[in-house]
């Protein structure tokens, strides 16, 4: 048995090695194109210039401290957006999925709400909020809520009935079924509408920071374009993505630890 465990453990090991070996391959043969593609002539170093000219000024607004000024603000907008939409999301979500009879009074105008881009309200938003901190976040909430929803919706209604039956004929109702089986097992669906939310509040928040901002990874994509420093418009584009990944693998080492449980009762 303990053999057949140490070869488990091998296996798995080497084909995490692979597929790090297989990511790190691309990365390095884009990265390779970016560097090559303007030097060699074949894109024009004015609009693309090479990646190391972006790194540099990276590490200049690293070096400088700047960098952590606008990340920090970009931090507090995406947070405060994000984690509204989860404080309403995740609650309307499972309530829509609880019940028929909330489901049915509201599913026409949520439906209909949910296919107005943000972009589309940047006016609306502007006219009732201003141009200040509170018309960014509620653009970033706007766009993220959705998915938190609709995902915590179909968590709650997609869980498997056999274990709703299973618990109540050992006696648990309500509150208990809900917190002991339901929860637990929409906990993966909704993680995902979260990064799905999160993801969706990037796409928005370069636009939100560019009405009205002085400062933010959006507002220095924005600017840097505006006068022509192009590696550092490509600079607070890495930086913005660099920014997402990471909080895209906190969102999956906390699902992660939320839902350890699933892990312990496949077996995986």
């Amino acid at each position: 048995m303990v053999r057949d465990l140490g070869r488990s453990l091998l296996a798995e090991g080497r084909v995490m090695i692979r597929t790090l070996l297989l990511r790190a391959s691309v990365a390095v043969l884009i990265l390779g194109a970016w560097e090559i593609a303007p030097r060699a002539g074949l894109a024009d170093p004015t609009f693309l210039p090479p990646f190391s000219s972006v790194v540099d000024a990276l590490w200049n607004w690293i070096a400088s401290g700047e960098i952590v000024r606008h990340v920090s603000i970009s931090l507090q907008r995406t947070a405060l957006g994000l984690g509204l939409s989860i404080l309403i999301g995740v609650p309307l979500g499972i309530l829509i999925g609880t019940s028929h009879l909330f489901a049915g009074a509201f599913d026409g105008p949520l439906q209909a709400s949910r296919q107005v881009s943000a972009i589309a309200l940047f006016p609306v938003f502007i006219l009732f909020f201003g141009i200040g901190e509170l018309s960014k976040v509620m653009i970033i909430f706007w766009a993220s809520v959705w998915p938190i929803l609709l995902n915590a919706t179909a968590g709650v209604t997609d869980v498997d009935p056999v274990l709703i039956r299973s618990a109540r004929s050992m006696g648990a109702r309500g509150l208990v079924l809900f917190r002991k089986v339901t929860l637990p097992a929409a906990t993966p669906a909704i993680f995902t509408g979260i990064r799905t939310g999160a993801a969706y509040a990037f796409m928005v928040l370069v636009a939100a920071e560019m009405i009205g901002a002085n400062a933010g990874l959006g507002f220095l994509v924005l600017h840097s374009q505006e006068v022509f420093r192009i590696p550092q418009m490509y600079a607070a584009i890495v930086a913005l993505a660099i920014f997402g990944l990471v909080l895209n693998k906190l969102l999956l080492v906390l699902e992660h630890n939320l839902t350890s449980w699933r892990a312990a009762a496949t077996g995986h």
